[in-house]
């Protein structure tokens, strides 16, 4: 038997009753023989991460229960039936490790405890607990490409030559010729090889200057990492968001505009927390090409189990400024072939700046002119800084995004605010602008806390002020933003088949109307999004102008579409259950 890969009745189980798969077995010496090998039976598990609704939030920012102006996980944890309401079951939580805190917890000091700021270890222990009691899956950012300079490694690595951290870190004795080029923030870092005066040497660093890069190929960070991994999966981790996958595995030495990679290492790396715990989920940050999607996945799921499909979404923000959905369904068709355990994560709005580097010149300036024309909402010559809903400008448009959101083929992330529509502010520095506190009362600091001065700024001024725009007042209102997507939510857990079946888009006559089909076990969906202002009206095929229709966000059943044709109002949207499909909405 191969102790590596284990593969049993994959496709027929996934196409059956049961959503399952099987688990792999690490080569790694460290953990071999460590644990009773277990049973046939004991390698299958749910694909839990199928058709969750993951919400990111930092920490940091959500909410302060002691008054010193910080979010805790207290606080979290207060917020936990709030969240469970809303229908969220898998929170990602942004970095929450010690930190210098030079790039909002990025820069990790010690990946094994927890930034005292936010509460201690047994804070961390209850939040995990009564998250588990609500079947919410927790879901960490782990950064395994850098630390921050502060970390005892890199200083005892740039203190001592002989030191056995030196070679944990990238290093040049000169100056690289390409030492300026390959910024992941460019027009604020300058260069990727730094000199450090105390090292005497250049080092590396993707990111910023106080985060040098760890050297992945050292089989003893390796090993490190595993470890670090194995610390957060015994405390009740079920995935791990990981940071910057393509950087971790490349190549240093091969150039920084077109380097080389060991993709040999992302199975290897399944195969290990797999082992340790069966029903984990690795979900990438990794913005590449379709065709270098499988790289990362694996021929047969062996990679990854979820990636956050980047290209979609860049082209989703064309779609949303023009109008147009045709360069949308080629993107969502060229990433469409993944293997049956895989599952992209789709989104709107991330932690991020929106980032638009993969469309041509022409099609991210009309994107830049329509959501980001002035220069102080763009950044990194590439992106746009701004929350969706100051960004669209639009509640019809805004409603009918998210109704997009929940219906794609894949599993949905909302980052906090976005459900209340929370605004930006742009005074603060580059990705700072959509990171402000959680705006969750029109009391004082949003309800967020009752500090003097919150770790943050909230945003207490124009249209998107904590006084017009948070949760309490929201809940009130049937008719919010906020009730809006509890309801889509609603339905979408109704109908497993946008998760779990097999998808094809649908011909219309329409280029402004995206209409997706969903098969799965006997079920059929039809979801259509109208990205015009204008009313638009979409043809149905025969084979479904035929059959009856249920509409699933309206509380009554349709027998038919309107002589074999859709009507949509402008930025109109629909949800139609096909022949037996049973409504959801009053779910």
């Amino acid at each position: 038997m191969n102790r590596n890969i284990i593969l049993v009745g994959l496709l027929a189980l996934l196409l059956g009753s049961a959503a399952t798969y099987v688990i792999t077995k690490p080569a790694t010496s460290e953990n071999k023989m460590s644990r009773p090998v277990p049973a046939p039976t004991d390698f299958i598990q749910e694909l839990w991460y199928k058709n969750r609704i993951i919400y990111n939030l930092d920490v940091e920012v959500f909410k302060d229960s002691d008054g010193d102006g910080v979010g805790d996980f207290k606080g979290l944890t207060q917020q936990l039936d709030y969240l469970k309401n809303l229908g969220v079951d898998a929170i990602w939580l942004a970095p929450f490790q010690p930190t210098p805190n030079q790039d909002d917890g990025y820069d990790v000091a010690d990946f094994y405890s927890i930034d005292k700021r936010l509460g201690t270890e047994q804070d961390f222990t209850q939040f995990m607990q009564e998250a588990g009691r609500r079947d919410i899956r927790i879901i960490m950012d782990l950064v395994i490409n850098h630390t921050s300079d502060q970390h005892p490694w890199f200083r005892q690595a740039r203190q001592d030559k002989n030191s056995p951290y030196r070679s944990w870190y990238v290093w040049s004795q000169e100056r690289p010729k390409d030492w300026d080029k390959g910024m992941v923030f460019p027009g604020v870092q300058k260069e990727t090889w730094s000199f450090d005066s105390v090292a005497g040497a250049y080092f590396h660093h993707r990111f910023y200057r106080f985060q040098p890069d760890l050297n992945a190929q050292n089989p003893a960070v390796q090993s490190e990492i595993r470890n670090v991994f194995r610390y957060w999966l015994d405390r009740g981790i079920s995935g791990f968001r990981l940071d910057a996958v393509p950087f971790y595995i490349e190549l240093p030495e091969t150039g920084m505009t077109s380097p080389e990679h060991q993709y040999e290492m992302i199975p290897q790396l399944r195969q290990f927390t797999q082992w340790h715990k069966r029903d984990v989920a690795l979900l990438g940050e990794i913005n590449v090409e379709p065709a270098e999607n499988k790289r990362y996945f694996g021929d047969q799921g062996g990679g990854l189990h979820m990636m956050f499909n980047f290209f979609a979404n860049q082209h989703l923000f064309y779609a949303l400024a023009s109008g147009e959905v045709k360069p949308l369904k080629q993107a969502l068709t060229d990433t469409k072939d993944i293997p049956a355990t895989a599952q992209w994560a789709h989104f709107l709005r991330n932690h991020d700046e929106i980032d638009l580097g993969r469309l041509s010149d022409k099609d991210r300036s009309l994107v830049y002119d329509k959501f980001g024309p002035q220069k102080t909402m763009q950044l990194y010559d590439r992106g746009i800084r701004r929350r969706l809903a100051p960004m669209l400008n639009n509640p019809a448009m805004l409603s009918m995004a998210y109704s997009l959101l929940y219906s794609l083929p894949g599993a949905p992330v909302i980052r906090y605010g976005e459900e209340i529509g929370m605004g930006d502010d742009l005074r603060l520095k580059e990705r700072m602008a959509i990171r402000t506190p959680m705006q969750w009362t029109s009391g004082r600091n949003a309800g967020f806390s009752t500090a003097d001065k919150p770790v943050r700024p909230v945003i207490d001024n124009g249209p998107y002020a904590y006084s017009r725009v948070n949760v309490a007042d929201q809940q009130r209102d049937s008719t919010s933003l906020l009730n809006q997507i509890a309801r889509f939510i609603r339905v979408r857990r109704a109908h497993p088949e946008i998760g779990w079946g097999n998808w094809s888009l649908i011909e219309t006559d329409s280029p402004h109307i995206l209409a997706i089909r969903y098969d799965w076990k006997g079920r059929s969906l039809m979801m259509v999004h109208n990205f015009s202002n204008e009313a638009q009206a979409m043809k149905l095929p025969a084979d479904l102008a035929r059959k009856p229709v249920v509409n699933l966000l309206e509380t009554t059943e349709r027998p038919s579409v309107g002589q074999g044709e859709i009507q949509l109002g402008g930025y109109g949207y629909a949800w139609y259950g096909l022949a037996d499909t049973p409504s959801a909405a009053a779910r």
